[in-house]
């Protein structure tokens, strides 16, 4: 299937990312139709373009959406997206798990993708604050400590059944693709993305026998911060953050709307840790 109209997304604070911005719309430009973000274009002098939110791109024929930077740039964009469209990611940022193409290589990259690509889905974890929605996950969701030094009291339910009351700095709830990010720093295990699992990792929790849990994707986790007179914070993908106090719960489950990313290089999972974390 050949792809009549991209997207593209990009780091706003990096010159070299708005300079490949520039270079693909002008290389495709007279190819394919191309949409970019509002907050791309802004520091950009683009003609003929369409210029629309990330979260409209679909709606408006857009049927591959390009990241420019980071993980980060990644993630904040997934977020905003119901329905996450296929993404390629071109890697201006450091270490990238969800960023596989290099600069050098970004536009024979993106030529062989237009004509036809294959791309695998990653379950992202749908969030409700008090019963309230709140952006999708697609690495982690961390509730953490407002303030350094106090620690907290969590009571975590699995499908209403009580596991336990964790004293800890805080607890991450993460998807396998999440696995290899802030939960693999916290002490908990790599799990390969075909596997149907959510991961539960204490932040130095204040008990020994507190350890991660691997549980099933679609199992109804409720954490709940039960001490009186402190501050947590509820953090997704490191992008957006809420306060929570006592009595909140925060609930999730594996969301209908998993994310997209095109495959681009033939090593699989294990080689790709190997290469990124040695």
């Amino acid at each position: 299937m050949t792809i009549k109209k991209i997207g593209i997304v990009s780091r706003c604070d990096h010159e070299d990312a708005l300079e490949m911005v520039r270079k693909i719309v002008e290389h495709f430009k007279s190819k394919v139709a191309i949409a970019v973000t509002t907050n791309t274009a802004s520091p950009l002098d683009l003609h003929d373009v369409e210029i629309i939110p990330v979260e409209e791109m679909r709606e408006n024929g857009v049927e591959l959406l390009i990241s420019i930077g980071g993980d980060g740039t990644v993630l904040r964009n997934i977020a905003r997206m119901e329905d996450p469209l296929p993404i390629l990611g071109i890697n201006m940022g450091t270490l990238g798990f969800l960023v596989d193409v290099n600069p050098s290589e970004a536009i024979e990259t993106i030529e062989k993708v237009l004509k036809g690509f294959k791309y695998s889905e990653r379950s992202r974890l749908s969030v409700k604050l008090n019963g309230e929605k709140i952006p999708p996950a697609t690495n982690e969701v961390v509730l953490t400590t407002a303030r350094p030094a106090k620690i907290l009291t969590f009571r975590i339910t699995i499908d209403d059944r009580k596991i336990e009351d964790v004293r800890a700095d805080g607890v991450v709830i993460a998807t396998p693709t999440g696995s290899t990010a802030y939960a693999m720093s916290a002490g908990g295990p790599i799990i390969d993305p075909n596997v149907n699992a959510t991961l539960i990792v204490p932040l130095a929790p204040f008990k020994l026998s507190s350890r991660p849990l691997v549980v099933p994707a679609d199992s109804l986790i409720k954490v709940e911060m039960i001490i009186p007179e402190k501050e947590a914070a509820l953090v997704v993908d490191g992008q957006y953050t809420h306060n929570i106090q006592e009595n909140d719960v925060v609930t999730l489950t594996m969301s209908n709307f998993p994310a997209r990313f095109v495959e681009t290089s033939t090593s699989g999972f294990y080689e790709r840790v190997e290469s990124k974390l040695r």
